[in-house]
Formats: C-alpha cells, structure tokens, sequence
C-alpha cells in the first residue's frame, strides 16, 4: 500500500530503507541480547538514555506506562504513542523523499489531524479526573487507550513539524503538502495501527525496539523546534542548498536538545528523587 500511496517511494526507497533496516535489526539483537537477562536490562545504557529523555518530558507514571520484562518503558503509555508517531512519521517522510516538501496538509487532511488531537485531549482530561475521587469522569481510563489516542497526536505533530523543518532548512523548496490527501494519511495512520498492534503484543524485545524509537521521537521533536526557531531568529532560514550545510544548524539544535533534556532531568530529580512517576501521584 505504501508504495501505490506515496509517489517517488520505488525509486527512493532501497538506499535509505536498507541504512533504515539495519538500525533496526542491530536494536533487535541488542533487544535480544538485553531482555535476556535481568541485570541487563536492569542497567542497559540504550535504555538509561531513553528514559532521561521520556523523563523530561513525561510524568513516567509506573501504572500509565508499559513495562519490558518489568522494567518500565521510557514513557507513559500516551506519550509512548505520541512520540512514536513522531518518529513513524519522519521516517515514512523521509524515506519516501519528502524532505524538502514544504507545505502543511490540506485543510481537510488537517481536519482530521485536529480530531486526532481532540481524541487525546478528551482522553487526558478524562484520565487525569481520576487523580480526583470525587471528580467526575466519562469511562474507565486503559493504557491501550492511552497508547492510541496519544499516536493520533503523535502523527498529527509530526505531519506538521515536518514541513516546517523543510521551510526554515532548504533554500529549494518543493512546494508541495507533506501530506497530500487522504489516501496518504490513511497509509500513515495503517503503519501506525500496526505499532499500536506491536506495543500491544508485549513482546519483549518488540518492546525495546519501540520504547528507543519514543525516546528519539522526543530527541526529533526538540531538535526540530530548536533548529527551526534558531533559523528564524538568526535570520538565517532557507538558505541550505545541501546537506553539508543543512548539518550545522541540525546540529546545533540536537545539542540544544540534549542540553534541555538535561537540564529538565536534572532539575526535575533534584526536586523529586525519583525517576519514576510524581510525588502524590
């Protein structure tokens, strides 16, 4: 489906999907190697780093989350979707050789994008009234539920940050909708019901693969906001012609990234003592 959705993917494809695959088989076989063993797991690096990064973003509630072999997953079960959207995204995106496509969906397309957004927001409001005892609340809150609403958020922020990232970047635009219809949505929200349906299978190394790929979907969306508003304040904004010089201000806004996840851990752990979920909560 995807390559009668998205034009240009056949060509486009083998290069990029090939450096893709072989991501994604080394993280399986570090997943392999690591769930295997309980001290491992325990104290994975690839693991540590992810929930720095869900840390400074995500409450980490131990019972809103998913866990891998009993370790909690770097993010809550709503951003684990939302970040994971992210990143399904962008890779769709850019695999099919869309990096320079500069324009937001049509306004239908974001119609849809808003309800998506909506459906995670009507969840969370009801999800957090159960903090309250005496709050009223619509129905039961699941971790699936969560999970599904966030991804619909998840791949609604990345269809926008995209484009946006293209307009501030490249000095030759192709001013074209990163997404352009509904069949291309309707792709995209299939890959994503698919992730849904691999979280959901609470396999384990299924679940270390997915819990690092949230973890960058927070590293892209940080990098992508700073890289953008450095451009646009440096006044330095669709200038890149190539990658050589697209690398620097990518660059500087992953650093920028990093720094931020750091500070908000830091201060945050400071303030807390934990890792894990809110203090009351």
């Amino acid at each position: 489906m995807i390559e009668t959705t998205f034009r240009g993917w056949p060509g486009q494809l083998s290069r990029r999907a090939g450096l893709l695959l072989i991501v994604v088989l080394a993280l399986i076989v570090l997943g392999l190697y690591t769930v295997t063993d309980t001290a491992r797991l325990e104290h994975n690096l690839a693991l540590d780093g992810a929930d720095y990064a869900g840390y400074a973003v995500c409450h980490r509630i131990s019972d809103r989350s998913f866990t891998i072999a009993g370790r909690q997953l770097p993010l809550c079960a709503r951003c684990t979707g939302m970040f994971l959207g992210v990143t399904l995204t962008f890779a769709v995106l850019g695999l099919a050789g869309r990096r320079r496509w500069s324009m937001l969906p049509p306004l239908r397309v974001m119609l849809v994008l808003i309800v998506l957004v909506a459906f995670m927001a009507i969840d969370g409001i009801n999800s957090y009234s159960h903090f309250f005892p005496n709050f009223p609340h619509v129905y039961e809150p699941r971790n699936w539920l969560r999970l599904i609403t966030g991804m619909g958020a998840g791949l609604a922020m990345g269809i926008v940050l995209f484009p946006a990232l293209a307009q501030s970047l490249w000095r030759d635009q192709e001013y074209r909708p990163a997404i352009e219809n509904f069949r291309e949505l309707a792709g995209l929200i299939l890959l994503a019901g698919l992730a849904v349906a691999l979280v959901l299978s609470n396999q384990p190394t299924i679940l270390y693969v997915l819990g690092i790929a949230s973890a960058l979907g927070v590293v892209l969306v940080l990098t992508a906001i700073n890289g953008t508003a450095l451009l646009i304040l440096t006044r330095r904004d669709a200038r890149a012609t190539n990658w050589q010089q697209a690398i620097k201000p990518l660059t500087i806004g992953l650093l920028l990234a990093l720094t931020q996840i750091a500070i908000i851990s830091f201060v945050r752990y400071s303030l807390t003592g934990t890792l894990t979920g809110l203090p009351g909560l």
